[in-house]
């Protein structure tokens, strides 16, 4: 599973993505255009690992629509 988020307003372009792989994840953020920052955790099992992602894209969906309306 990989998702990727985007935010472009004013001088702020900027992205967020999750991926995992098995019982890791990663999450990678920083400004279009560049590389950005890598964050890699691991889990006991692959269902632990996808269920902490999809946590994470949740509160990240529940983040950019309350920032929106």
């Amino acid at each position: 599973m990989t998702r990727r988020f985007e935010f472009v307003a004013g001088n702020s372009a900027k992205y967020w993505e999750i991926a995992t792989t098995g019982r890791e994840v990663r999450v990678r953020f920083g400004r279009l255009g560049t590389s950005g920052q890598v964050q890699t955790k691991s889990f006991i099992s692959d269902a632990a690992a996808t269920r902490h992602a999809q946590q994470r894209v949740d509160r990240k969906s529940t983040r950019l629509n309350s920032s929106h309306t």
